[in-house]
C-alpha cells in the first residue's frame, strides 16, 4: 500500500505501507509532520509530549535506515524483535548527553518496564525506516520496549566503542513490534494521545492495551514466517556489537594465515550442530579443492541401531566484510561435491547475490554460513570478545600438532 504526499494528513498507519515524501528541495518535503500530528522533522528519536502539562510523552517515533553497518538496527520479522541503537554515535559526549536525549529516554522507558508499576506512562513507539527512494518512508509497526524471551538485563545494554582513538558509550536496545492485526493505527488514537490522553484508551489497539495491563508478559509480537529471498549483503553481515567485535578478531587473527581459518571453520560448524563430526582438513600438499571433509551423523537416539552418516565437504573463506564469496569460489565447491554428499560454504563475509541465487535456483546441496551466522553461533556457545583470543589459540595449537604429525608421516612414507 502506498500513500501520496497529499494524502498523508488523513492517512492512518498501516503495517508496511509506504508514505511518500514531497518534491520540495527542503525540509517541507518530509512526510512525518504531515503523517503524524506534531511530529519532529529530524533525528532518529522524534518525540512529542502530551498537551496536558504532565511532562509525559504522547508518542515516540524511531526512524532508521537499517543500512548502517556501524549501527546495525535490525528487525527480525520472524520474531518481531527490533534491535535499535541509541543516539550517542560519536565521541565527545557522555552516554545520555545527546541532542535528542534519546539515550535518556531509553533508560527511563526500560526502567519503567522493568519496575512494572507505571506501564501506562510508557509511550507507544512508531517505527519507520527509509525506503531509499527520496524522502519516502515505510511504517514497520507499533513497538514496545522489551520482549518475553529477552531477560531484563539484556534488553538495554551500554557498550564501549572507539572512533578516531577516542572511546565512548552507546546503548543497544531491544523492542518488539506488536501484532495489531488488520486494523491500522488510527489518527484518532494519535491525536488523543497528544490532546486528550485520559480518553485515548478507547481508541488504542488491543495489543497495546494488553501490554499496558501485563507488561513484558503481555507482549504479543507480530511474527511473519519468512518466505525465502536471496539475503542482502547487509542481512548476511549484520550482527550486534559483540558479534562484530568477534568477527573482527577472527579476521585479524587469520589475516596473514587464511588457511588457518579452515580449522576454526570446522570448529564453528561443530558448535552450530553437534551432529557434524569427524572433520579432517585437506592436506596442504594434496589439496583437492576441499578445505575439509566430515560427516553429518543422524541417530535414533538409542544405543542399538547404527547412525546414518552423510559425507560433507567444507570450504572456508576468511574475508573482510567488503570481500564477497563469488560465483568462482562457489563453483569450485559445487564441482567437488560427490554423489550423496553436500557442501558447506562458510565465510566471515557474505555471498554475492549471483552466487547465492545460482545455489538456490539450481538446487545445489550447499549450506551457506555467513558472518551473521558465525556471530550467532559464537554467542550461543558463550564465546565473546573477552575469551575469543584464547579460543582461537587453542584451535591453532591443535592444528599445529596435527600438521606436525602429517609432516612426520609424509617423511616416513
Amino acid at each position: 500500500m502506498e500513500y501520496s504526499f497529499d494524502e498523508l494528513e488523513s492517512a492512518d498507519l498501516v503495517i508496511d505501507a509506504i508514505y511518500k515524501g514531497g518534491t520540495a528541495p527542503n525540509i517541507s518535503a518530509e512526510p512525518f509532520h504531515k503523517l503524524i500530528p506534531r511530529c519532529e522533522n529530524s533525528g532518529g528519536f522524534r518525540k512529542k509530549l502530551r498537551e496536558d502539562g504532565s511532562g509525559k510523552y504522547a508518542y515516540i517515533v524511531l526512524y532508521t535506515s537499517m543500512e548502517e553497518m556501524e549501527w546495525p538496527d535490525y528487525l527480525d520479522e520472524e520474531t518481531g524483535i527490533f534491535r535499535y541503537y541509541g543516539d550517542n554515535r560519536e565521541p565527545g559526549r557522555e552516554l545520555t548527553d545527546t541532542k535528542k536525549h534519546g539515550n535518556k529516554i531509553l533508560e527511563w522507558v526500560f526502567g519503567v518496564l522493568n519496575e512494572g508499576t507505571r506501564l501506562e506512562d510508557i509511550p507507544p513507539f512508531f517505527v519507520f525506516k527509509k525506503t531509499g527512494n527520496g524522502r519516502d518512508i515505510q511504517f514497520l509497526g507499533l513497538a514496545v520496549p522489551g520482549n518475553p524471551k529477552i531477560s531484563p538485563d539484556k534488553d538495554l545494554v551500554a557498550f564501549w566503542r572507539t572512533v578516531k582513538e577516542k572511546r565512548f558509550q552507546n546503548y543497544e536496545s531491544y523492542f518488539t513490534i506488536l501484532n495489531t492485526g488488520e486494523k491500522p493505527i488510527t489518527k484518532q488514537w494519535i491525536n488523543a494521545l497528544i490532546y486528550d490522553h485520559k480518553n485515548s484508551w478507547q481508541y488504542a489497539p488491543d495489543a497495546w492495551k494488553k501490554f499496558v495491563k501485563q507488561g513484558r508478559n503481555g507482549i504479543d509480537a507480530l511474527k511473519a514466517p519468512r518466505i525465502f529471498k536471496v539475503p542482502s549483503k547487509y542481512d548476511q553481515l549484520q550482527s550486534d556489537v559483540e558479534g562484530n567485535r568477534c568477527l573482527e578478531v577472527i579476521r585479524a587473527h587469520y589475516k596473514d594465515n587464511p588457511y588457518g581459518f579452515e580449522a576454526c571453520a570446522t570448529n564453528i560448524i561443530s558448535k552450530m550442530d553437534s551432529n557434524f563430526i569427524d572433520f579432517s582438513l585437506t592436506r596442504p600438499w594434496r589439496d583437492g579443492g576441499r578445505d575439509a571433509i566430515g560427516h553429518y551423523s543422524i541417530s535414533t537416539g538409542g544405543k542399538v541401531n547404527y547412525p546414518l552418516k552423510i559425507d560433507c565437504a567444507l570450504e572456508a573463506k576468511c574475508y573482510s566484510a567488503n570481500n564477497a564469496v563469488r560465483v568462482r569460489q562457489m563453483s569450485r565447491l559445487i564441482s567437488r561435491i560427490r554423489y550423496r554428499q553436500f557442501g558447506i560454504m562458510i565465510t566471515t563475509s557474505y555471498v554475492d547475490g549471483q552466487a547465492y541465487k545460482e545455489v538456490v535456483e539450481d538446487g545445489h546441496p550447499i549450506l551457506i554460513v555467513t558472518a551473521s551466522d558465525i556471530a550467532g553461533i559464537l554467542r550461543n556457545n558463550a564465546i565473546d570478545s573477552t575469551n575469543i583470543e584464547n579460543w582461537l589459540r587453542t584451535i591453532d595449537h591443535s592444528t599445529n600438532r596435527l600438521e606436525a604429525y602429517y609432516h612426520r608421516l609424509n617423511e616416513y612414507l
